[in-house]
């Protein structure tokens, strides 16, 4: 999407409602710490030695900076500075920025369709380009940096965001994109366009075999699955379903709950824990399994992010699916927008998920219970250009730098849905047998 969405966010997703145990969703605030020995949480336990400090400093460049300085400025940079050495998933988003992110989980708005996420020196990664949208038309692959926008470069001294990339349908922007294996950066012309995002799409692999394409996770995304897969059985009872999260960057934690839901007849399926009690919930099955207990086998990547990573662990703890693939991206971490009087907003992580079996992905990723390969020639030999644990500033995961951590690769293309429904075969010949004996 043309936004900065951390693949992350639950951008994305990112991207909260009631709770900010709800990634991604928007919250009215932030309960204070219960534990009474925690004085840094205290809201009456200002540190006035060091506001003094910063008074000082505030004083000191408007009286004598070579140049005048804004209060208003100032001030703006001092509050985006509480940020910087934070998680790069904690950010200040000014009013478009946060209009931007709530648009993200309605699936709609006017750009050109890719989800970004800003590198140190200011220049914009696309995490992946989304399907069937102008950057997806135009070429734009995960791993390309755009370096300028409308032949305006973007640096430490130019941030431009992503905001130029916004527009009324039907207008052009010009983006100039470095890529890996290419010499010099190259321009790609792009006619923005009202971005709906298709989040869910399926069809028959097979007679009786289903696929379900899952892209982000959005509003929509969970009643969407449902339709999907009553559209499926229409045509026959499902033997198996493929479940495809490759390069979905994530989304709304509540709808990776629905669509897990809709698979499960009981169980737990995800978990978070912060530090103040309102960021901690579990989320539980509720009775029903829409495909009466059919096998599930989700195919998973190193660009899978955040809500998908949260729906694969659920499946899997629970019994319920086999994943295939390679290792997921790893962020398992929980984003609160906190909104403030002058339409800028505040994305603040506040909490770690965990799976039903109290296991942290968090710069870890899901190992999938089979590992596939990518294609050799694939670019940059399938190897991510960017996971959680790349991120500078990045939480701790538990186990993080263990030898046997290896990061996940990009699978791409057709052949790692084949080779899912073989697996999906193996488990619904499984299934069968004992109704043959």
């Amino acid at each position: 999407m043309s936004r900065i969405r951390l693949p992350l966010l639950f951008c994305l997703g990112l991207a909260l409602a009631g709770a900010p145990a709800l990634a991604q969703e928007r919250a009215a605030g932030v309960a204070p710490a219960d534990d009474p020995d925690a004085v840094e949480n205290a809201p009456a336990k200002v540190p006035l030695a060091e506001i003094q400090r910063f008074v000082s400093v505030f004083n000191a460049i408007r009286q004598a900076y070579v140049d005048p300085v804004e209060d208003r400025a100032l001030m703006q940079s001092a509050i985006e500075g509480l940020l910087l050495d934070l998680d790069p998933h904690s950010a200040y988003l000014e009013r478009a920025d946060a209009e931007d992110f709530d648009e993200a989980t309605r699936g709609a708005y006017d750009g050109i369709g890719v989800e970004l996420v800003q590198l140190p020196d200011r220049t914009l990664k696309i995490v992946a380009p989304i399907d069937d949208t102008p950057a997806a038309r135009a070429g734009l692959k995960p791993g390309d940096v755009i370096v300028a926008i409308d032949g305006k470069p973007i640096g430490p001294d130019n941030d431009l965001g992503s905001e130029p990339l916004r527009g009324p349908s039907g207008s052009k922007v010009v983006l100039t994109i470095r890529r890996e294996g290419r010499e010099a950066p190259f321009d790609v012309a792009l006619v923005r366009e009202t971005i709906r995002i298709t989040s869910v799409r399926s069809r028959l692999l097979e007679p009786g075999y289903g696929y379900v394409r899952i892209s982000t996770f959005q509003a929509d995304t969970g009643a969407d699955f449902a339709r999907a897969l009553d559209s499926l059985q229409e045509r026959g009872r499902l033997r198996g379903l493929v479940i495809d999260l490759r390069s979905n960057p994530g989304g709304l934690l509540t709808t990776a709950v629905q669509v897990a839901d809709e698979l499960l007849e009981r169980g737990g399926i995800v978990s978070t824990r912060g530090r103040v009690a309102v960021s901690d919930a579990e989320f539980r099955a509720t009775p029903g399994d829409k495909l009466r207990g059919a096998p599930v086998v989700v195919l998973v990547d190193a660009g899978s992010a955040s809500a998908a990573e949260v729906l694969a662990g659920a499946l899997r703890d629970n019994g319920r699916a086999r994943i295939v693939g390679s290792r997921t991206f790893g962020k398992g971490s929980v984003q609160t927008l906190l909104p403030l009087d002058n339409g800028d907003s505040v994305k603040l992580t506040t909490a770690r998920y965990y799976t039903p079996n109290g296991i942290s992905i968090q710069a870890r990723g899901i190992e999938p219970d089979v590992v596939l390969r990518a294609d050799p020639k694939a670019r940059n030999g399938g190897r991510p250009d960017v996971t959680e644990a790349m991120l500078p500033r990045h939480l701790r995961g538990d186990g993080e730098g263990a030898a046997a951590h290896v990061p996940g690769e990009v699978l791409e293309g057709e052949a790692p849905i084949a080779e899912a429904l073989a697996e999906l075969k193996k488990l619904a010949a499984a299934a069968d047998a004992p109704r043959r004996g």
